[in-house]
């Protein structure tokens, strides 16, 4: 488990996306791939308070609203990080991403 809260059902996921106006949304295992993008997240959330940082466990089978998303369409590894900026999909990335790959997305598409 991680230190972020956590998305456990698609109800849930539409709710925390339409209640907050900047989310991001790492849908993932404990892998190599993933946990580097959790760590990130949980150090940035006291530099965006801003933003609401969740997790999703990608085989839950309520994570196909992450999973299916069709801006996730083409993408191959773990984890699926997904941004929301009131309620719609703002970006979508595949893989590992680094603390700077994340703030600048952070920064182009939710800081405000």
């Amino acid at each position: 488990m991680t230190n972020l809260e956590h998305v456990l059902t698609a109800a849930q996921h539409k709710e925390v996306i339409e209640n907050n106006e900047n989310v991001m949304i790492c849908c993932g295992r404990m892998g190599p791939m993933c946990i580097p993008v959790y760590i990130a997240m949980d150090e940035l959330k006291a530099e965006y308070p801003n933003i609401k940082f969740l997790d999703m466990e990608f085989d839950s089978p309520d994570a196909h609203v992450i999973r299916n998303a069709p801006e996730c369409s083409r993408f191959m590894g773990l984890p699926f990080t997904m941004y929301y900026k009131n309620g719609k999909v703002a970006k979508a990335t595949t893989s590992i991403q680094n603390k700077e790959q994340i703030k600048a997305i952070l920064d182009q598409y939710l800081a405000s």
